[in-house]
């Protein structure tokens, strides 16, 4: 799945169109909260100033109802983006394809940045409408998709845009270079034992997932809510715990198929309410009291589940092993990012609630790799071809 990047491209005295993802948080003051996604883009934008060319960005942010609404604007990204880039001219747009954005693109010099407004503003973008594409498309010289957290979409900027600049180059910047080398690769060709550990809430979010992972892994280990849908359809008691029932025959298909490649936990730490100082107890799987509910893997799945982790070669990881938010039901997302941190595996945590806990217990510098997009992630290791990938040039 090899495919050019923007450093095989010569963008001296050329404009190049950036779809990059800067759907950061803001607070109340239109503050940006969490500029990750903006730093990660920096390689790829400092690639092509570097080089003589010119930037023109374009990205969503949030879900405004295709119309233009001040606080889904992306000015506090392009603010925070000029102060990652002292001395550089970074120029914001107050429309997307409008007179604004027109005459700004116009006047762009090389060495300059450009941010148009949210793409989402404008109903073209959900719809990949091929007008409003072909207007995006006529600001580049080359295209470049730098947007892993919406690679499993078809908005325009993903795929019509590409499409509307035939004879043009269209080439990933290195984030999504990135993201495709790990998500794609490590996965095609694992080093082993490979290890997928999977958590959250819905066996139904991630059926595909597990099943692809069960024809290609070790082990798959499961953690979050979903484990109780499994116990569910071992016959487990599952008391008030968050359950799917309507995926019980399916949790039994995936336990039959899977064998023992299929890890669930062992024991569960349970609350008798959804709050930090309910009453607690850890109880073996399958046996929660009626009136209590499964809130995190127990401290005998923690272990196991940890000691499978450290003698792994590859692993990947998506999904809380538990009420990761409120300790003390936090403690087996814990003990899982810990043993991969330990470990000396290639390690690829998924985007999400995943992605939060590693960077928040200070391990993203230990891990190898740290994925921007949680959907798209999850459909990369679904096994999902991507049109907005697909239709880049080949290296």
């Amino acid at each position: 799945m090899a495919k050019k990047t923007i450093a095989n491209v010569d963008v001296a005295g050329k404009a190049v169109l950036i779809r990059v993802d800067f759907n950061v948080p803001l607070d109340e003051n239109a503050n940006v909260t969490d500029d990750r996604r903006i730093r990660m883009a920096l390689a790829t934008i400092q690639s092509v100033l570097q080089r003589g060319g010119r930037v023109i960005l374009m990205s969503h942010l949030g879900r405004p109802k295709d119309a233009p609404d001040a606080k889904f604007s992306l000015k506090p990204a392009a603010d925070r983006l000029a102060e990652l880039l002292p001395g550089t001219n970074v120029i914001f747009a107050a429309d997307t394809v409008g007179a604004d954005a027109k005459a700004k693109v116009a006047a762009l010099k090389d060495g300059e940045v450009l941010v148009l407004e949210n793409l989402r503003f404008q109903p073209g973008e959900k719809k990949g409408l091929a007008d409003f594409a072909a207007e995006l498309a006529a600001f580049g010289d080359v295209y470049c998709n730098d947007a892993f957290g919406t690679c499993h979409r078809t908005d325009a900027s993903m795929v019509a845009v590409p499409q509307a600049m035939a004879g043009k180059p269209k080439v990933c910047g290195f984030l999504v270079e990135k993201e495709i080398k790990y998500l794609t690769d490590a996965i095609a060709n694992p080093q082993r034992p490979f290890v997928a550990i999977l958590g959250g809430a819905k066996v139904s979010d991630k059926i595909m997932v597990i099943k692809n992972l069960l024809g290609i892994c070790d082990k798959v280990l499961i953690g979050g809510a979903m484990a109780y849908t499994f116990s569910l359809a071992q016959g487990g008691k599952v008391g008030k715990s968050l359950v799917e029932a309507d995926k019980v025959d399916l949790a039994k298909e995936l336990l039959a198929s899977g064998g023992d490649k299929l890890v669930l936990p062992v024991d569960t730490h349970a609350g008798d309410d959804f709050k930090a100082d309910c009453n607690k107890m850890v109880v073996n799987s399958g046996e929660i009291p009626d009136d209590y509910e499964g809130l995190d893997i127990g401290p005998e799945t923690a272990k196991l589940y940890a000691d499978i982790v450290k003698g792994a070669k590859t692993v990947v990881w998506n999904g809380p092993m538990g009420v990761c938010e409120m300790p003390p039901f936090d403690a087996g997302t814990k003990a899982v990012a810990e043993a991969i941190a330990e470990s000396d595996s290639i390690s690829i945590i998924g985007g999400g609630d995943s992605a939060a806990a590693i960077q928040k217990l200070g391990f993203a510098e230990k891990v190898s790799h740290v994925s921007t997009g949680g959907g798209a992630s999850l459909a990369m290791l679904e096994g999902q071809k991507f049109a907005a990938v697909e239709l880049l040039d080949e290296a």
